[in-house]
């Protein structure tokens, strides 16, 4: 095989993966906002006013899926640094530029470490909702 018909096979894998991994995070998205997310205004005025465990259970599902969308960001860049590690770009030689691996793994920690403490904030909202009852 030719380093063109290479290439040109790469290329489409890569297009290929990056078109999987954007229609399984939208569709994760989209889900979410059928199952608890609220928008940032909500959030604060219940953070500040929650009195109900209905208003407790509503914080509790609105981190539950945002802690869902940083474990589906995790794994997107996971993916992501899998195949910058497999097909380097040129001319990226700065280690945390964006089309590094080391930029994925970074920021797959990252949204790691958020879903924990989503995680952890959904656990103490639906104690609150217990206490409450």
């Amino acid at each position: 095989m030719t380093v063109t018909k290479t290439r040109w096979f790469r290329t489409v894998a890569t297009v290929s993966l990056f078109a999987l991994l954007f229609t399984v995070a939208g569709g994760v998205a989209t889900a979410m906002e059928s199952k608890g997310v609220l928008k940032p205004k909500e959030v604060m005025a219940l953070v500040a006013n929650a009195k109900t465990p209905a208003d407790h259970m509503k914080l509790a599902r609105h981190f539950n899926a945002m802690a869902a969308k940083h474990e589906a960001d995790a794994v997107e860049h996971e993916a992501l640094a899998e195949e910058y590690a497999k097909h380097p770009q040129p001319g990226a030689k700065t280690p945390m530029s964006g089309n590094t691996p080391e930029h994925c793994k970074y920021y797959a920690e990252h949204c790691r470490k958020a879903a924990a403490e989503m995680k952890a904030m959904a656990a103490a909202h639906e104690a609150m909702a217990k206490e409450k009852k």
